[in-house]
């Protein structure tokens, strides 16, 4: 959402929700997984993540394979510290059509129901807590100021 042109400098594509009216992560989701259908036929998955966590762990897709195949699910989403963290997932392409239908046509706007419909792994990631110091999480978002600081700290701590 926003302006494209802000992130040219990267170098990678943007792609903008189709679903009007800032519906959500899972509008951006979609998003994702219709360019994954375009673009990349042969890509079975998606990984989401937000950009403000800044200390998401290096395994993090691995491991959400992992979990989903250990499992046998359909879905995969990380936790830490018990808390599910379902914005940071991995989603089938195939299951985009029945995404939309529920984002569009049923007005689903939370993750949580999405996802309530299929088999979920929860991937625990809390075994990296201690690796970080302040932050103490691996999904820490950086959303304030003072968060920044907490960043900086376990930064300082990672590379001690």
């Amino acid at each position: 959402n926003g302006d494209p042109a802000r992130f040219a400098g990267f170098g990678l594509p943007v792609v903008a929700d189709s679903v009007p009216d800032f519906a959500g992560p899972l509008a951006g989701i979609l998003a994702g997984l219709d360019w994954a259908a375009a673009h990349r036929p042969d890509c079975p998955f998606v990984v989401s993540a937000p950009t403000d966590a800044p200390f998401l762990p290096s395994d993090l897709v691995s491991r959400l394979m992992q979990g989903m195949e250990a499992e046998r699910a359909e879905l995969a989403c990380a936790a830490s510290a018990g808390q599910p963290h379902p914005v940071i997932g991995l989603w089938a392409v195939r299951l985009r059509e029945e995404l939309r239908q529920a984002v569009v046509e049923q007005g689903v706007r939370k993750v949580d129901v999405w996802t309530s419909r299929y088999r979920l792994a929860t991937v625990s990631f809390s075994d990296r807590m201690s690796e970080l110091g302040p932050a103490g999480d691996p999904f820490f978002n950086a959303n304030r100021p003072e968060d920044l600081d907490h960043a900086a700290a376990s930064l300082d701590h990672l590379e001690s």
